[in-house]
């Protein structure tokens, strides 16, 4: 890897939340903290320096209608890296996105492989749909095509009772959930309502994406359990436009939605306080824009946790959950730099300053 510069990232760098250093190289692409012997200065980057942030629920290869060409995956890919993303948990997505792993231009993905769906439970083109009976092998066939995770629908709208409602029965989840960790693969769940968590909760699942229907009753059970929550605030926000559409034919489910809207703070507020894992996901790439990592991480401080805990939810604390690295010595150098102190004012994510992946300044 001659072929990269070598750079001087100097200022803050960010190691950790207490972690405060004054510069780092960047040499052959990876982070070093010695200044390499004969080097000269190729080019200087001056700033408060954070590991590349974490979107972990993104769909890349996803538009609203289903799965998009490879250019325009392309772009939302680029997106979110000049957001200053530069590792995405893809939580779902029918897109081949493979070919990114050859591109050094762009984030680093893990991915989930396809959602599983219920029978016209989801919406239109996204997922597997399948009924119970063929939830384990559907499970272990996403198993091994993901990168160590799989992605349940777990509640979606019946249009019978016209309202949310779970879409699996306790024992095909329990079993589905088990098969995946056989293969060593994490599972998460989309969840809105309130009626799926328990049973996915003590089946043994590890995450839930939205999670608006904790409850005093549940959130006790995600902290004991230690199962992680992705809020995805910037999208939770649609809710009242979604409810508004929904109100001549699923009153019931409107009504619903603007509850699971209203709540959506305390809701966030009351799990970081459980003790629940907390991370940022944005669910950019159905009907919402990619980039707005930034969006979500005011989001969760406007919920009430704690600027540092929120910044950790997309750097620090959201690399050691994917088991990937941030600024460590020998580590790919993703790292992102910003004019101010990130820890005093997390709104300072909006506007990158450089954006530096696998040791190369892109943005």
């Amino acid at each position: 890897m001659s072929d990269h510069p070598v750079l001087h990232v100097k200022g803050r760098v960010l190691v950790g939340p207490d972690d405060v250093r004054d510069e780092l190289w960047v040499v052959g692409g990876r982070i070093s903290y010695e200044r390499p012997g004969g080097a000269r200065d190729l080019r200087t980057v001056e700033g408060w320096a954070l590991p590349g942030l974490v979107d972990a629920h993104c769909h890349v290869g996803l538009d609203a209608h289903g799965p998009v060409p490879a250019d325009v995956s392309e772009k939302q890919a680029l997106t979110d890296r000049d957001a200053g993303t530069l590792l995405v948990r893809d939580a779902g997505s029918p897109s081949d996105t493979r070919w990114v792993d050859d591109r050094e231009d762009l984030p680093k993905i893990i991915r989930a492989g396809r959602h599983i769906a219920r029978t016209r439970r989801y919406i239109r083109n996204y997922a597997h749909e399948i009924e119970p009976e063929d939830l384990v092998a559907y499970v272990a066939q996403e198993a091994r095509r993901g990168d160590g995770w799989v992605k349940l629908v777990g509640d979606w709208l019946d249009r019978g009772t016209g309202d949310l409602g779970a879409c699996w029965p306790r024992e095909a989840v329990e079993a589905a959930i088990a098969e995946a960790h056989r293969l060593g693969a994490r599972v998460t769940a989309h969840c809105f309502a309130e009626d799926s968590l328990r049973d996915l909760v003590e089946a043994g699942i590890d995450c839930v994406e939205h999670a608006t229907g904790l409850t005093e009753d549940t959130v006790p059970l995600f902290a004991e359990h230690g199962v992680a929550i992705v809020p995805t605030l910037v999208n939770i926000a649609t809710f009242p436009r979604l409810a508004a559409g929904g109100d001549a034919k699923f009153p019931r489910w409107s009504a619903h939605m603007r509850r699971l809207h209203e709540r959506r703070y305390d809701t966030v507020r009351a799990a970081y306080d459980a003790g629940i894992p907390v991370y940022v996901g944005t669910d950019a790439g159905g009907s919402l824009a990619h980039g707005l990592v930034a969006g979500e991480v005011a989001e969760l401080v406007t919920a009430g946790i704690p600027p540092v805990e929120a910044l950790s939810a997309t750097t620090w604390g959201a690399r050691r959950w994917l088991g990937r690295p941030g600024l460590d010595e020998g580590a790919p150098a993703d790292l992102v730099v910003y004019d101010g102190d990130p820890r005093a004012d997390v709104r300072v994510l909006a506007a990158p300053r450089r954006v530096v992946l696998n040791g190369r300044i892109v943005g």
